[in-house]
């Protein structure tokens, strides 16, 4: 793919979802990445906890990729860092903060010394290749987000990676509209923008504004108060802990990804000013109305720490009526029913459950419309690429440009190549993208042999069978059978009927079949199935497997 002439724009990533962001430009035979992140599994996923995008395109081209460059700490952008790094091999650029949460990150992995972690100051200007690259602050809801203007012979294009519009940001630096207006003065030919807000007529609101309201529920609540967030939202826990302060109430951390989380913030020069959290061990000896949890789990995540204290299985923690647990987040798209059954779970409990349906325990990180409006009237392009959003998050965006005037809005796919300049901007080809699913440490596709098993295991159990022939084919012992997930323990004959028909299926065949193992599996595979269909109307996975002995030896 020659590349020398042309800027180029291409999503593997985050343009057909909210999550997995994976960004490529290219210019002058050369490759820059920004952002590599990960997304919660799916119900389609069984056993998958984390998907992320596969960069194959770029490991084919890995000797042409001169870098990553992060916008932010979060783990739809960064979160992949951990698994692909390896195939990748390639230096990293980011913000103090956010490098120190991937050093946090990568301190778990075996190649954690080998990662080249370029720190940049918001603000700051570096060349990376042809590339010439300004961090711009923003706000979002972590510390030190930035949008990147990325400059080239061809034109500039802006990259604004995750962000709203806050104009008192408890944490960290401002928006910065003045440096976006003397670039939009420069000129830019494309603005590549976040979508995830975009149904959203109002502004998203400042992170200032949630403090009265938690003071209020904490305050008319008797017992304990738990609040669910997201673990890297700095702002919002520096929010609920003086809340508690002034409350009288104790804090406590509970979940991995929190206390990392404060670790590096505190390293960074966050939250010096905050008390220090008790332990969990601690909140048994503590009043009730004396204590307020700060717990991961907000998506209602199996192994989070609130979803775990719902089940009971946190030997220092458990709720009661007369307790409240407030859900200070926002839903993402694919996670409502985790939600809901952790939310149905408390309630049994006896627990409140507050939402930003209730109160104004939330606010957004993203932009809304009337912030998109600000965003454009500030940088002026000449083309909008909405990304960072589901595929009608991303139309709806491109209706918005539109209505603002810019001269060109480019919907894109996971894939889209976009050919920004010189000439007209189009997407001139699709190239290959996927998912990788984690399971367990391994990384797969998605759609690998491991995982269409496992989704047929899922909807039909297994059944096993094994089969003890002679040398000539001849039955030697009754066929075994195993079955998980596909008949009640109560139909104790069901594997003396499906013996029987496997035994007479065995007289029928042909000595062709019965001389071949993997065609003897094969047929008898289909005669099951065709038998369970019509008695059970199931279609459960089918293991065959057949051991052939000497004649003179006995069973």
């Amino acid at each position: 793919m020659k590349i020398e002439k042309e800027l180029l724009f291409l999503p593997l990533g985050g343009a057909e979802e909210i999550g997995m962001n994976l960004n490529l430009y290219g210019f002058e035979e050369k490759w820059l990445m920004v952002d590599l992140g990960v997304a919660f599994g799916e119900d389609r996923l069984p056993g998958i906890d984390t998907i992320m995008p596969d960069p194959q395109f770029i490991v084919d081209r890995r000797k042409d990729l001169l870098g990553l460059v992060l916008t932010h700490g979060h783990e739809d952008h960064l979160g992949a860092i951990k698994y692909l790094w390896p195939q990748l091999r390639c230096p990293i650029y980011a913000t103090p903060f956010t490098a120190e949460l991937l050093h946090s990150k990568l301190s778990e992995t075996n190649f954690r010394n080998e990662v080249g972690i370029t720190k940049v100051s918001l603000g700051e200007r570096f060349s990376v290749g042809p590339f010439d690259l300004e961090f711009i602050s923003t706000t979002h809801s972590i510390p030190e987000p930035n949008a990147i203007a990325l400059r080239t012979a061809l034109g500039t294009v802006v990259h604004t990676g995750d962000f709203k519009i806050d104009r008192q940001p408890l944490i960290g630096k401002t928006f910065d509209s003045g440096t976006l207006s003397r670039i939009g003065d420069e000129g830019v030919l494309a603005v590549v923008c976040d979508s995830t807000n975009v149904f959203e007529e109002k502004e998203s609101g400042s992170e200032s504004l949630l403090g009265d309201t938690f003071d209020k529920i904490i305050g008319e609540t008797e017992g304990i108060v738990g609040v669910t967030t997201f673990a890297s939202n700095v702002a919002r826990i520096k929010t609920i802990v003086e809340a508690a302060i002034r409350n009288d109430r104790h804090a406590v951390l509970i979940g991995r990804s929190l206390i990392r989380t404060i670790q590096v913030a505190r390293k960074a020069g966050y939250l010096s000013e905050l008390p220090d959290f008790i332990s969990e061990k601690d909140v048994s000896f503590l009043p009730r109305d004396k204590v307020l949890l700060i717990c991961t789990g907000s998506q209602g995540e199996p192994r989070g720490a609130l979803s775990r204290i719902s089940y009971g299985q946190n030997r220092n923690i458990n709720l009661k009526s007369g307790d409240t647990i407030i859900f200070s987040s926002k839903i993402i798209p694919g996670n409502e029913k985790m939600i809901g059954r952790l939310q149905n779970r408390l309630s049994v409990l006896g627990v409140d459950v507050v939402t930003e349906r209730d109160a104004l325990v939330h606010v957004s990180g993203h932009p809304s419309k009337i912030e998109l409006a600000e965003m454009y009237a500030l940088t002026r392009p000449k083309i909008a690429i909405p990304v960072h959003g589901e595929r009608r998050h991303i139309a709806e965006h491109a209706k918005l440009a539109k209505k603002l005037q810019i001269p060109l809005a480019i919907q894109v796919n996971n894939g889209s190549l976009v050919h920004l300049a010189p000439g007209k901007a189009r997407v001139i080809d699709e190239v290959e993208s996927g998912r990788l699913a984690l399971n367990g440490s391994q990384v797969v596709p998605v759609d690998s042999t491991l995982i269409k098993e496992r989704k047929k295991l899922m909807h039909g159990g297994l059944i096993g069978l094994t089969l003890l022939l002679g040398s000539k084919g001849d039955l030697k012992k009754s066929p075994n059978f195993i079955s998980r997930g596909v008949f009640n323990d109560t139909n104790e004959n069901v594997a003396k009927d499906l013996s029987v028909v496997v035994e007479n299926s065995l007289k029928e065949f042909p000595e062709e079949i019965m001389g071949s193992d993997n065609l003897l599996a094969k047929e008898i595979k289909k005669v099951l199935r065709r038998v369970i269909k019509n008695n059970w109307e199931i279609k459960p996975e089918i293991v065959v497997e057949i051991m052939r002995i000497e004649e003179s030896i006995k069973v």
